[in-house]
């Protein structure tokens, strides 16, 4: 295995740049800790570089790790090193370097989806991405002004469920409308169905917006079905991860 041993060496400098510019488009991403390097490697893919503590590689969570990779892609930092490259306050002592798979926007959208209207903290998004997967929907469309999907603290809400998931960036979704053989559905509180009282149809794009702005008018006034979720008046709203989960789950329930 490599081993880095300085700030200086040339390799770790170029490691330290990526770090800075995480989620950045056409750069190489930190996976950090065992979970994400698992599911990573679970695609049958290598990292580009799978960086060590060196003083924990006998830890047997690391030693798995260890097995499955090529020896070449393998490097060993000290503690210290590998923590400034690290997003969090306690590591788990390992970190691979890969790029994010860039999927192609289908010609025709005919499947049902996820839409992020300008959905801005990193922690939402990544909990909207893992709530889409356990609901059985493999593709999602963020526009500009969404936090990146593949930023650190959306990787870590999102547990992994990157790496099964067609995401695509960018996406001027007024634009891609024309796309849509599904209907477009928006959560809103202004002349909509109660979610609970619609036949929701099996496909749709599902668009949740910006936490406090909500949706962009545009898209509410493009959208097949407007839903409200009726809840109690001791709160104004729903936070969007929260209405994620109930209007896809309640499509799941009527579809079973």
């Amino acid at each position: 295995m490599k081993t880095i041993e300085s700030r200086s060496n040339p390799l770790y400098k170029q490691l330290f740049k990526w770090q800075s510019s995480a989620g950045r488009r056409d750069e190489p991403i930190l996976l950090e800790g065992v979970h994400l390097c698992e599911a990573f490697l679970a695609l049958g893919r290598q990292p580009q570089y799978a960086l060590f503590d060196q003083t924990r590689i006998t830890e047997p969570p690391l030693a798995r790790l260890i097995e499955n990779l090529s020896e070449e892609v393998c490097c060993l930092l000290p503690a210290g090193l590998l923590a400034n490259l690290s997003n969090v306050d306690t590591g788990q002592g390992v970190l691979f370097v890969v790029r994010p798979a860039v999927a192609t926007l289908p010609e025709r959208l005919s499947t049902n989806m996820l839409w992020l209207d300008r959905v801005q903290d990193p922690g939402n998004v990544g909990t909207l991405l893992r709530t889409a997967a356990a609901a059985g929907i493999t593709r999602v469309l963020a526009s500009t002004g969404t936090a990146s999907l593949w930023s650190p603290k959306v990787l870590r809400s999102g547990q992994g469920v990157h790496f099964g998931l067609h995401l695509h960036e960018h996406i001027d979704l007024l634009a891609v409308a024309h796309r849509l053989t599904v209907p477009l559905i928006v959560t809103t509180l202004s002349e909509a169905n109660d979610l609970f009282e619609v036949e929701l149809p099996a496909q749709a794009a599902w668009v949740f917006g910006h936490e406090g702005q909500g949706v962009s008018q545009s898209l509410l006034d493009l959208a097949a079905l407007r839903i409200r979720i009726d809840h109690a008046q001791a709160v104004d709203s729903l936070n969007v991860t929260a209405a994620a989960a109930i209007c896809l789950f309640e499509q799941r329930r009527q579809h079973r």
